[in-house]
């Protein structure tokens, strides 16, 4: 196999896993609407937010750990190991899927609030279930908060053929990609919704950021080193980055964005994140780099105590995720219907991080259980 890809160094990449927690954590604060708490999360202060880090992360990681396995055990291995990864992200939708509808419905009765389910988009399934619960298999039917799964399924299932170029053209693969999203952007192409519109997460431009992610991982960061090292991306990574945190506060307060020209602030304003806009698309970029930058892979801070939870649950993400849009949930239902103070807003927000990184320790040992050696048991003693 003629291989020009560099794979990263054999081990754990805790950069990964304490950025994935963020996006873990983010998500579930930004999916509670009215929320103070969510200030704190990185889509108000600029272009891209949780989303796009959740998405370049996954396409990160499925590319080192694949990658390696196609080069040591054979491209139909490694294939076939992405496609059953998959299939494991596919049964994790199908049951989060059952369950926020049940959840969804009990709410509804629990606080006689029918609007509940137009809210979150699951009306139609209350009144056409077999329909509705088929298109949701097919991922066309998704309610709200639930488009993320979908997109990943959707992009790692096309990823072996993907992963198959890349080891062998990385930056052609990348330009390919890049070209994808250009067209998709062009030409409106998105994949159909129901009952009607299309996706909200635009696959075919979204898989960009999912290939760069690949890219990045498999020699795409070590290439532009110099790059990110260098004064220049220094100063002009850090211009766009404030512009891009001043144009994303006009879209917050008015008064600012009254301030600016129509034309500028109407060029960001809103940010179209259903196509991945392209300053949302740099935006993230410069994130990545300046991430290389100032964040080593050798950090000795990822061993510090107030840490551990961000990185353990980026290590369980799946099941963090999926806990988080279900508690999400409960969460904007309690603000709602019993309190919408500060102090709530607050307490939900706190607790829901912490059942989440519960889940997080709880699935980390049960997986250190599951993998532990059998006791031999114990030599019968002879009889006397």
């Amino acid at each position: 196999m003629d291989v020009k890809a560099v794979l990263p160094p054999r081990g754990r990449d805790y950069r990964l896993d304490l950025l994935r927690g963020f996006a873990n954590w983010a998500i579930y604060l930004d999916h509670i609407p009215n929320n103070a708490v969510n200030w704190v999360t990185q889509k108000n202060f600029g272009f891209s937010d949780a989303a796009d880090l959740f998405v370049f992360i996954s396409g990160y990681t499925a590319s080192f750990v694949y990658a390696r396995m196609m080069l040591e055990r054979g491209t139909v291995i490694g294939a076939t190991r992405l496609i059953k990864r998959a299939w494991q992200i596919y049964v994790a939708h199908v049951l989060l899927f059952v369950i926020y509808i049940a959840e969804i419905g009990y709410l509804a009765q629990r606080y006689h609030d029918p609007n509940l389910e137009n809210e979150f988009n699951v009306a139609g399934f209350m009144h056409n279930p077999a329909e509705t619960l088929y298109q949701g298999l097919l991922l066309a039917f998704k309610p709200v908060n639930m488009d993320v799964l979908p997109l990943y399924i959707a992009l790692m299932v096309c990823y072996p053929l993907v992963l198959w170029a890349m080891l062998r053209k990385l930056n052609l693969t990348l330009l390919a990609s890049f070209l994808l999203y250009l067209a998709a952007r062009h030409f409106g192409w998105n994949l159909p919704a129901y009952p009607s519109g299309t996706w909200y997460f635009n696959p075919f431009c979204w898989q960009f950021l999912f290939v760069f992610g690949g890219w990045f991982a498999l020699g795409g960061a070590s290439e532009s080193i110099s790059f990110i090292r260098s004064r220049a991306f220094l100063w002009l990574g850090g211009a766009y980055l404030l512009f891009a945190l001043v144009m994303t506060l006009a879209g917050r307060f008015p008064e600012l964005g009254q301030a600016m020209p129509a034309w500028l602030y109407d060029a960001f304003n809103p940010n179209d994140k259903t196509n991945l806009a392209p300053y949302r698309v740099l935006h993230f970029v410069v994130l990545a780099f300046f991430v290389t930058r100032f964040l080593p892979r050798e950090w000795p801070g990822y061993e510090w105590p107030m840490f551990q939870p961000l990185l353990k649950c980026g290590q369980q993400s799946l099941e963090v995720f999926c806990s988080g849009v279900f508690l999400a949930v409960i969460a904007h239902v309690l603000l709602v219907e019993v309190s919408g103070s500060i102090w709530m807003q607050i307490l939900v927000s706190i607790v829901g991080i912490v059942l989440m990184t519960a889940l997080a320790y709880y699935r980390s040992w049960s997986k250190k259980v599951d993998k532990a050696p059998a006791k031999a048991p114990a030599a019968a003693k002879p009889a006397e």
